[in-house]
């Protein structure tokens, strides 16, 4: 197994990764939907109603709750995040970031974008 296959798999132990209906009902119930998408891919394949689109390298300054430069949705650490990248990869990844940041119930969509659009949830663009 490669330095980062191994990296990953520890990512996802710690993580309750979700579908993309179950990520569909937490936006419902309130929760925040984070695209980690670079914007090309967000212009090319459309981006999910009303998520938060943030790139990656921006990603916890804008989720930090108690940061300057967080965006008016990071409203707590209590605050049920799912990250999605392209494929649910990076999102792994990212999601156990915000988690050391004490945004405890942050996980990331199974598939990434690809796949809730696959499931015939809604897209934009």
């Amino acid at each position: 197994m490669s330095a980062v296959d191994a990296l990953l798999e520890a990512a996802r132990a710690g993580l309750d990764r979700v579908t993309p209906h179950q990520a569909a009902e937490i936006q419902r119930d309130g929760g925040l939907l984070v695209d980690i998408r670079y914007a090309e891919l967000r212009e090319r394949d459309g981006t999910i109603p009303g998520a938060l689109s943030v790139e990656r390298n921006e990603l916890e300054w804008r989720l930090d709750p108690t940061g300057a430069h967080r965006a008016p949705q990071a409203t707590g650490h209590d605050l049920p995040v799912v990250v999605v990248c392209n494929e649910g990869y990076a999102s792994s990844l990212a999601a156990v970031s915000l988690r050391q940041l004490g945004l405890y119930r942050a996980t990331d969509l199974v598939g990434g974008f690809q796949a809730w659009r696959a499931a015939g949830l809604p897209v934009r663009g």
